[in-house]
């Protein structure tokens, strides 16, 4: 069952499990998981935060269609339409993994082609030295490797391809003020659900330990940390 999220920016966001939101969220949330959920949570609050939510959606794709409201009649009607609404979150939110996974597969059945195509013609025996090659106990033993030049090749292999999403969100968060949230979906078309789960995922995957931070009177930042 999805879980929403719901920070106190009224930015919503949808995980596959409470647990995936936990560790995706770095801020304070409240999280529901049916209308009925949604309807509790907002029992508490000024009507005019229903408004607030709803034009967080009004006129952001793929919500492009919705008109912004000064206010809400009553609760049940904006808790209905509010429900509505995050279910194409819910698609968008779904379509993205299936992207994600087909371009995984894709890349994986990539390396495969390329490994098989620069791998040795002749059988090999259980002796026999692999591709990178592997000293036997006569052969001569190679020398070492400087320690710099061990750092600097570890550091090649874990960068990120370069044009790849991942090393143009790095180049962004790089700089020295960082990057705003809003500058990381325009520059990548992604969601708000998105953004912070790549922060979540695929920089900590890639070894960067990215900070989140709002200044006064600014929006919410990400930056790597030295």
């Amino acid at each position: 069952m999805r879980t929403f999220t719901i920070d106190n920016e009224n930015n919503i966001s949808v995980f596959a499990t409470q647990e995936e939101a936990t560790a995706a969220t770095t801020t304070p949330f409240d999280s529901f998981t049916s209308q009925q959920e949604l309807g509790k949570l907002a029992a508490v609050w000024p009507i005019g935060r229903l408004a607030e939510v709803w034009n967080g959606f009004a006129g952001v794709a793929p919500f492009g269609d919705l008109k912004p409201v000064t206010k809400f009649t009553d609760r049940k009607t904006a808790i209905k339409r509010i429900w509505t609404v995050i279910q194409k979150l819910a698609e968008a939110a779904e379509m993205e993994q299936q992207r994600a996974g087909i371009r995984d597969a894709e890349t994986k059945l990539k390396a495969a082609q390329q490994g098989n195509a620069i791998a040795p013609a002749a059988p090999q025996a259980a002796d026999v030295a692999p591709l990178k090659g592997r000293a036997s106990k006569k052969a001569t033993p190679a020398k070492a490797a400087p320690k710099g030049q061990k750092a600097a090749k570890a550091q090649e292999a874990g960068a990120p391809r370069e044009g790849s999403k991942t090393a143009q969100v790095v180049a962004m968060l790089e700089r020295e003020g960082g990057a705003t949230l809003a500058e990381i979906m325009e520059k990548m078309g992604w969601q708000r659900h998105t953004v912070r789960g790549f922060m979540a995922g695929a920089m900590k995957k890639a070894g960067h330990i990215v900070e989140s931070f709002k200044p006064e009177g600014g929006e919410r930042t990400y930056r790597i940390t030295k």
